[in-house]
């Protein structure tokens, strides 16, 4: 159910940016956009094979 919830945000954040760029705001677009990206960023971070990787090298380290 969280990832339904995350793939719903992000696309409304990007049908707000799309609005937002449809009214000649493309400031406005651009900087949600460049959120959206940020977040994405943070939790691909926190989620990507390079994180689970490093808990399960440090896991096993410390179970020596």
């Amino acid at each position: 159910m969280k990832t339904f919830r995350s793939i719903a945000k992000r696309f409304e954040n990007a049908m707000v940016a799309a609005t937002f760029a449809e009214a000649g705001e493309f400031e406005t677009a651009r900087q949600i956009v460049r959120d959206e990206e940020i977040r994405a960023r943070k939790i691909s971070r926190k989620t990507g094979s390079g994180y689970a990787t490093k808990i399960a090298v440090n896991s096993a380290a410390r179970s020596k």
